[in-house]
């Protein structure tokens, strides 16, 4: 299994994190906006995704509430800004529990003949605020919830 690449330029606003899925775009998409899905990859694996709200649409709002073993509870939410189905999503980040630090996030779905290259550019009001994102505990999200979603699409294209 391929590993996801996280670029973090010095200087930039922005983190970008592109990976490769042995998946049909389509696929891979859906688990993107499938409130039935979303929940068995989005982030690492010691908390549990519930979605409180999900209207994937241009204009819907989401929100997200995990939750760790000893039931801390962590919220993000955010506005879809474009749904291209199934080639783009661009929405607002927010994690609620540094409210005002929002990033915008465009994520590219690329077909590759029965793979699939996603391309997230996360854009940041400023680089403290990117720094805080890429010191969080991001890159263990991201490295987690997209090994569980190979695992998902894996299980989801056997089925």
């Amino acid at each position: 299994m391929s590993m996801p690449e996280i670029v973090i330029e010095p200087g930039k606003l922005e983190i970008v994190v592109t990976m490769t899925f042995n998946a049909p775009r389509e696929l891979v998409f859906k688990a993107y906006i499938d409130p039935a899905l979303i929940p068995q990859w989005w982030g690492p694996r010691y908390l549990t995704t519930e979605i409180d709200r999900l209207d994937a649409r241009t204009g819907g709002e989401w929100r997200f509430v995990q939750r760790d073993p000893d039931d801390n509870v962590y919220a993000f939410h955010g506005v879809f800004h474009d749904i291209s189905t199934p080639d783009r999503i661009v929405q607002t980040f927010e994690y609620e529990g540094m409210p005002g630090h929002v990033s915008l996030d465009t994520a590219v779905f690329e077909d590759l003949g029965g793979r699939t290259r996603v391309v997230t550019q996360s854009v940041f009001q400023t680089i403290e605020a990117r720094d805080g994102m890429a010191t969080s505990g991001m890159e263990i999200g991201v490295n987690e919830g997209y090994e569980r979603m190979n695992e998902l699409l894996a299980r989801y294209q056997i089925a």
